[in-house]
């Protein structure tokens, strides 16, 4: 599960995907099953909530890794980029955004 903290120690990743409410079932099945298979088995994986609003017409994925070098290790992997292809048939667009977090309450 995601824990959310301020400072240094982790990289935090928003991916926001602009999906129509007919495939976004399907993409969600997709990442599900490229975190269960492989992402989670990565180095410097640490947690992922995948999120879809109640129209079905964005899928939000809230990422946790040790590093910055770790998440873009992953990304750059050919069996990710082969999983980035299925997801952009799926889906209108993408974009994954590296944050740092600054700020928590609660």
């Amino acid at each position: 599960m995601p824990t959310i903290k301020e400072g240094p120690g982790q990289q935090t990743v928003i991916t926001t995907f602009e999906v129509s409410p007919g495939t976004c079932e399907d993409l969600l099945d997709r990442l599900k099953e490229a975190y269960d298979t492989f992402i989670r088995h990565q180095p410097g994986f640490i947690s992922v909530a995948l999120h879809a609003n109640d129209a079905q017409t964005r899928i939000v994925n809230y990422s946790q890794w040790n590093r910055r070098e770790d998440f873009l290790a992953m990304l750059r992997s050919s069996r990710m980029r082969a999983y980035n292809r299925e997801f952009t048939a799926l889906c209108r667009s993408f974009e994954p955004v590296m944050v740092d977090v600054v700020h928590v309450i609660g």
